[in-house]
């Protein structure tokens, strides 16, 4: 059996990421580890409390050897354009998740909207993640 354990982010700040995954979003810290070994490289992962199963990577963008200086650059180019994918989130009561963020100091790029698969809503990271907040019809896929 496969399934997904983790997703990784690109972040330009590991404390500014864990702080809005955590403080804003309400996720917990799964790990932080540095490893000296490998050049002080920092696993971060977080999680939601209710859902062990899986963990969001945020990852530093890397230096050599790992990305060239162009890569990481056209990375950070997407990043600030909300391109570098999207972390799509659910919830039973987006309206409701929506004020409860707002009052946390998440900033929308969207407000809630009802479209044909549920009502939803926009927002981004500190880093520029796109990540969409949605409360799915029951009735939809």
């Amino acid at each position: 059996m496969i399934t997904t354990g983790s997703m990784q982010l690109w972040v330009h700040d590991q404390d500014e990421a864990l702080r809005f995954y955590t403080e804003k979003l309400g996720m917990e810290i799964r790990a932080d580890v540095t490893m000296p070994e490998m050049g002080d490289f920092r696993w971060l992962t977080v999680g939601w409390p209710t859902q062990q199963d899986f963990t969001l990577v945020l990852m530093a963008i890397p230096g050599e050897p790992v990305m060239d200086a162009a890569t990481a650059e056209d990375v950070r180019t997407l990043m600030a354009k909300g391109f570098t994918g999207t972390l799509f989130l659910t919830t039973d009561d987006c309206h409701r998740s929506y004020k409860e963020l707002l009052a946390r100091g998440v900033e929308f790029t969207e407000e809630p909207e009802e479209r044909p698969y549920g009502i939803d809503s926009g927002l981004r990271d500190p880093s520029g993640n796109s990540i969409r907040l949605t409360q799915v019809r029951e009735d939809f896929g």
